[in-house]
């Protein structure tokens, strides 16, 4: 049997926890939502996992529990703002939402969010704007990382700096989110816990050599991530990264050139509104067109059919939804200190079974 867990349950509970450690009780159950919402579509690694770290981070004041984002720039179709060390997952939120309401009469909305906190799961954000017939773009980078070697070198300079997007189909939306590194940092750090290993060379060793030992990324001298496409071909992952940095970093006026304040995200959202170009009718009868292409094109011998990016986690969603959110076995274990600390119950470890 299979520990499940009722996704309402979790988000309540990490609510609670949110709120009974000071957070504004407007804002828990939006840090939540994006976090189940993770777990819900399996990047369990920036699901719940990250909640221990925000905790922490809140206690330190390192994570502004209260408070509004400064305005640095607001033109109708462009917006900056200085996050304030808010949470990252409100501010997106927050974010895509008003983008969303001026793409509507503007044709898109781009609002770039510079020292705003960790914003978790890019996937988990994308549906809000796509349910809505919007098309969305989210990329962020941590310039108090560098754990990412550039293409030919062998020290980190940049950080997996993640790029999603989502635009609606006929069907079910197309959501992609993908690092430029060939790995992300919550993978490393947990199969380095486990002392596992990586599937493949996704790291370069303190030598210069591919590696997928997680251990060489704590050694001396220090491994890193390598960029998408490894020592071979990651001049296509790095060229991305920096494009990452530039359009986060650049546009929010905030990155590596200026002093380290702890855990942030440099954020950059584009919103787009088919209605205002062709028409979503017309964006729609492309984009399903080109689904159903690619479904229906034959599979490589062992591969069961070809499915579009997001497939396999929205299907996730719906049967985790229905059976209950299998969380991976270290989530809540690292979670009772908390409960304990701030006298909450724990979730029931066996809500549902599955076989």
């Amino acid at each position: 049997m299979q520990n499940r867990h009722d996704a309402a349950d979790l988000s309540a509970f990490a609510t609670a926890l949110l709120d009974a450690a000071g957070m504004d009780p407007a804002r828990s159950p939006v840090i939540a939502e994006v976090l189940v919402e993770a777990d819900l579509l399996g990047h369990d690694t920036h699901g719940l996992n990250l909640l221990p770290a925000y905790l922490a981070d809140m206690e330190k004041g390192e994570l502004a529990t209260s408070g509004e984002p400064g305005v640095i720039a607001d033109f109708p179709a462009a917006l900056t703002w200085d996050g304030r060390r808010l949470p990252g997952t409100w501010l997106v939120t927050r974010a895509i939402d008003l983008a969303c309401q001026r793409a509507a009469t503007q044709g898109s909305c781009t609002v770039a969010i510079r020292r705003s906190h960790h914003i978790a799961c890019l996937a988990a954000y994308l549906t809000r704007a796509t349910d809505r017939g919007f098309v969305i773009q989210i990329m962020t980078s941590a310039p108090e990382n560098r754990s990412v070697a550039p293409f030919g070198g062998r020290e980190g300079v940049i950080t997996p700096n993640p790029i999603a997007a989502g635009w609606p189909t006929d069907g079910d939306p197309v959501l992609i989110d993908v690092s430029t590194s060939i790995t992300t940092n919550g993978m490393v750090g947990r199969l380095a816990k486990l002392g596992g290993r990586l599937p493949g060379p996704w790291l370069v060793d303190g030598q210069g050599r591919a590696s997928d030992d997680p251990a060489v990324t704590t050694g001396e001298p220090r491994g890193w991530l390598l960029p998408v496409g490894g020592l071979e071909y990651g001049h296509k992952g790095y060229a991305l990264g920096l494009m990452v940095e530039a359009f986060t970093q650049g546009l929010g006026g905030h990155g590596r050139a200026d002093a380290v304040e702890g855990w942030t995200g440099e954020v950059f959202v584009q919103v787009l509104d088919p209605r205002l170009f062709a028409g979503l009718e017309a964006f729609t009868r492309q984009t399903g067109w080109t689904a159903a292409a690619c479904r229906n094109t034959p599979p490589l011998p062992g591969v069961e059919r070809v499915r579009l990016p997001g497939e396999r986690g929205l299907a996730l969603k719906r049967r985790q939804l229905a059976e209950g959110v299998s969380l991976h076995p270290g989530i809540l274990p690292a979670l009772e200190p908390w409960a304990r600390k701030l006298s909450l119950p724990v979730p029931e470890r066996a809500v549902r079974g599955a076989p």
